[in-house]
């Protein structure tokens, strides 16, 4: 008796377990910032994934949105994105779209008393949301962190912005546990800070004044056992310590400019790439000593360089990162400072390996790699595979151990790569400027698997949950799925 009791107990957990299988939502994943939850660009499950992505290929659902470059954040069932509504008076928003139809929810607009100065191809919704079950996290550098619950209810804000960098802020934030992490690196003013997440009030600030315009995301590490906020940046990378924001260790040697996120591998190193003009071994920029030029640029003899007296060259071509404050005016310091970034940055990708402390540039270092060093697209770390892509369709896959290029390839879809590349099922998800699709196998000799074209601009990175790919171009949000 006992034992048919139990045959049956067990028949009836089974049909109850095949039930609720079948009812509870397929939603189990999440990709809760900037590259996913990690910040490392991986599919959190290994659901099966289409290689056959394009317009009309695996679409599950399409809505169209106003523009943005932000990334999306996924929690649950619901899509988080930002974007910019209007031509004259323009909307700042938060966006909720349902995950399963791609119906928008709700919008939350972030008011600005002026809005900040952005590149010539930038967006004013540059900076990517992060979210987890409690809430959602917009960052406008306009106007500030704005923090909302899922049903579109504002539970704080933090005014900041505009900041002093003519290319806008684009590095996002990211909730950890109970706090929101934000890095922004500008030509004045940098700094580093943790908020609470419940109330929004600043929990530390450090200040970041020596490092000038940069757009690394920073992820978190776990190095040996000791929580770090890991951040790329000119000339050096940090890792601060999570729970008071002290500078714990250093690398130093990398570009002059980072707009690339690291990543972390299984084999919990580091993996990181910093580009910028002028830091390739073989098109070093060399830039003439402030006297030399103000002996004969200086019209006025007043020892400080306009835009309009120095007419061409390297600082000219870049004059509003040379002058920080935004007087007008060079001075020789600035100018020296600026020459001294192009004599000693260098185009990299290197790893770092775990137990930095101080000084860790000759200790912690495992290689360094400075050919095909990607811009914006962050390196994207799979399986022991580091693989990134470079300007001008510059693909390449590296063995994480050693650094040694595996394969490298140009691809038919050239131009400039602003989103990230992505992983999940074996593939490798990577789009161009021009919104030109390359899926290729995540193995160290790569195949192409697909290409398609989407006929818009992308600058948002894809995510990938739970088998299903949501990929953002300049005017709409794909879903993509096996059927």
């Amino acid at each position: 008796m006992v034992g048919t009791v139990s045959r049956r107990r067990i028949l009836a957990l089974a049909i109850i377990g095949m039930i609720v299988q079948v009812t509870a939502p397929i939603q189990a994943g999440d990709w809760s910032r900037f590259r996913g939850s990690g910040g490392t660009g991986l599919a959190p499950s290994a659901d099966k994934l289409p290689a056959d992505i394009g317009p009309e290929q695996n679409v599950i659902w399409k809505t169209e949105l106003p523009p943005g470059h932000s990334s999306p954040a996924i929690i649950g069932n619901r899509i988080f994105i930002t974007a910019v509504r209007g031509d004259q008076e323009k909307k700042l928003l938060t966006i909720s779209l349902d995950r399963a139809t791609g119906k928008i929810q709700w919008e939350a607009e972030a008011p600005y008393k002026k809005l900040e100065k952005i590149h010539g191809i930038g967006s004013f919704a540059q900076s990517s949301p992060c979210a987890d079950a409690d809430c959602v996290v917009s960052f406008f550098g306009s106007s500030g962190l704005y923090c909302y619950d899922h049903s579109g209810k504002k539970l704080w804000d933090l005014p900041m912005g505009p900041f002093n960098n003519d290319f806008g802020a684009g590095s996002s934030p990211q909730i950890i546990g109970d706090r929101v992490i934000l890095c922004q690196d500008h030509d004045l003013d940098s700094f580093l800070m943790a908020i609470d997440k419940k109330t929004g009030k600043e929990i530390w600030r450090i200040d970041r004044s020596e490092f000038p315009r940069n757009y690394c995301t920073p992820i978190i590490w776990d190095n040996q056992g000791h929580r770090q906020i890991v951040i790329a940046a000119t000339m050096r990378v940090v890792g601060y310590d999570f729970e008071t924001g002290k500078e714990e260790w250093t690398v130093r040697g990398i570009s002059r400019m980072v707009s690339c996120s690291p990543t972390i591998g299984d084999d919990g190193n580091l993996y990181l790439a910093g580009w910028a003009a002028g830091g390739d071994e073989n098109e070093r920029i060399g830039v003439e000593s402030f006297e030399s030029v103000a002996r004969l640029k200086d019209k006025n003899q007043d020892g400080l360089l306009t835009e309009a007296e120095l007419q061409d060259g390297p600082i000219h071509q870049r004059f509003s990162q040379v002058d920080r404050n935004k007087d007008g005016m060079v001075t020789a310091v600035e100018y020296e400072y600026f020459r001294g970034l192009f004599a000693d940055g260098k185009n990299l990708v290197l790893s770092i390996k775990p137990g930095a402390k101080g000084e860790a540039t000759e200790s912690h270092v495992l290689w360094r790699q400075s050919r095909l060093v990607p811009f914006c697209a962050s390196p994207l770390y799979v399986d022991g595979l580091v693989f990134t892509v470079k300007d001008g369709g510059m693909l390449q896959c590296l063995d994480a151990k050693t650094g040694k290029p595996l394969k490298q390839q140009r691809l038919e879809a050239i131009g400039s790569y602003y989103a990230s590349p992505v992983s999940g099922d074996g593939k490798i998800y990577l789009l161009n400027q021009a919104g030109q699709l390359t899926v290729i196998s995540a193995t160290g000799k790569f195949e192409i698997l697909h290409t398609a074209d989407f006929m818009d601009s992308v600058y948002a990175t894809p995510a990938i949950v739970d088998g299903r790919i949501y990929l953002r171009t300049d005017k709409a949000l794909f879903c993509f799925g096996l059927q």
